[in-house]
């Protein structure tokens, strides 16, 4: 790789005559792909177009701003180009890429201590009793909110602790849930839901008072609700509580692939976005090691 573009800046230098801090970008911009490039085991032959969208999800998990990640796109389509008309690779993976979206910020991560606020919020009553096994399960398994408020009795093992999901695509898969929501849980099945059905019958778990499934605009009126019982001040939707449940378990070193199961994700770029480091602890590490922190 390092041939192909010591190249491509000699042809900026020598043809182009690019100013020298235009040909640094250049080379640092192509640093980072072939970094990326090499992790994923890649040569420059076999780059697709949707490689180089994995590429623009982990800089967006770094926090890249729309200009530099423009600017990045740009040396790639001029790069890939320039090698295609040496005839060094057969096709051009940036012809149909489209211009790096970062979008929305990811929602704000609750802390530990903010979590243990809103689980701790408790009211009496079956309907409160089921709104807090919600959050105690949303929590523990990092679940879609469709997925929360579909969930079927029989997806349910107490026994072992795991709840089968079936999300996006069909796709079906296996999550833990700790000894804490099950016992949460174990209450509500035994004294809420039948008190909330009334002799009726539903094969979900969580029912409404009328004994039929809850709406997702339901819960967030909830969630939001015990946010602010729990005196929680900022915005607050049932994805903070599964982008939590994901940044928590990564801040304490779990297994990438396995957090991306539990999520769902069809790629790992995408659970790549939680590996962000929060800013309290981004202090104490700079504390900690900086010579002069």
């Amino acid at each position: 790789m390092s041939g192909s573009r010591d190249l491509f800046l000699h042809y900026l230098a020598a043809e182009r005559r690019l100013a020298q801090n235009t040909l640094a970008a250049y080379h640092t911009d192509l640093q980072g792909l072939f970094a990326f490039l090499h992790s994923k085991k890649l040569s420059l032959e076999t780059v697709t177009p949707k490689h180089l969208r994995a590429y623009f999800v982990k800089l967006h998990a770094e926090l890249i701003n729309s200009r530099s990640a423009s600017r990045k796109l740009s040396t790639f389509r001029a790069f890939f180009r320039f090698l295609l008309s040496e005839n060094i690779i057969a096709t051009d993976p940036t012809t149909h890429l489209d211009s790096p979206k970062l979008g929305r910020p990811l929602p704000k991560v609750l802390s530990v201590a903010e979590v243990d606020k809103l689980l701790k919020t408790y009211f009496p009553g079956p309907l409160s009793q089921r709104d807090h096994a919600m959050l105690q399960l949303l929590y523990a398994t990092g679940l879609r909110v469709t997925e929360l408020v579909s969930l079927p009795l029989a997806a349910i093992n107490m026994q072992s602790g795991f709840i089968r999901v079936l999300g996006k695509g069909d796709k079906e898969r296996l999550i833990p849930f700790g000894k804490e929501a099950r016992v949460i849980l174990a209450v509500y099945l035994k004294t809420s839901r039948p008190l909330l059905l009334k002799k009726r019958t539903s094969p979900l778990v969580f029912i409404t008072s009328r004994g039929t499934g809850m709406t997702r605009a339901r819960f967030w009126q909830i969630i939001k609700a015990w946010a602010k019982a729990a005196g929680i001040s900022h915005k607050i939707s049932p994805h903070v509580l599964r982008h939590s449940f994901a940044s928590h378990l990564l801040a304490h070193d779990a297994d990438l692939r396995a957090v991306q199961m539990m999520l769902g994700h069809a790629d790992i770029a995408t659970t790549q976005i939680y590996t962000h480091v929060d800013s309290d602890r981004l202090k104490a590490i700079h504390q900690r090691f900086h010579p002069r922190g």
